[in-house]
């Protein structure tokens, strides 16, 4: 089991993102929100150094439902390296999405800026468990 802290953001009041600080394989610090309502997880298209675009035959790959944004068009990616405290985690399926608009609303309220979420995929994966008392998220290896 790996444990690793957490940020909790309150970007408005009682509006809250949990982050989790990783970094890439070149050592750049990555910021991502855990996102227990997302089924993928996303990498900014943005981040192109840090993965390759995927074919795909399955069109529901390319698809990815926001609350606020519906359905946006997303490419499907293999995103090389991302380590999460003591976790490395390499060549992960990930959705493409320009997060631009996240991104606009953090500089708003903190200085992160983000590179993804995690989603249910990975945090299936690893069997997380979120602590919020003490502000940790729990990973088990397979």
């Amino acid at each position: 089991m790996i444990e690793i802290p957490l940020q909790i953001i309150e970007l408005e009041k009682d509006n809250y993102h949990i982050l989790i600080e990783g970094e890439f394989k070149d050592k750049t610090p990555s910021y991502w929100i855990i996102d227990t309502g997302a089924s993928k997880s996303v990498l900014d298209v943005n981040q192109n150094q840090y993965y390759e675009i995927l074919d795909s035959d399955n069109e529901y790959d390319f698809q990815s439902a926001g609350i606020n944004q519906g359905i946006m068009e997303t490419s499907v990616g293999k995103m090389f390296f991302l380590k999460l405290g003591k976790l490395k985690i390499k060549n992960q399926k990930v959705a493409l999405i320009d997060l631009t608009h996240v991104n606009e609303i953090y500089e708003k309220y903190s200085s992160f800026r983000i590179s993804g979420l995690l989603g249910g995929d990975l945090l299936m994966q690893y069997k997380c468990s979120i602590d919020y008392n003490k502000r940790t998220i729990q990973f088990l290896l397979p």
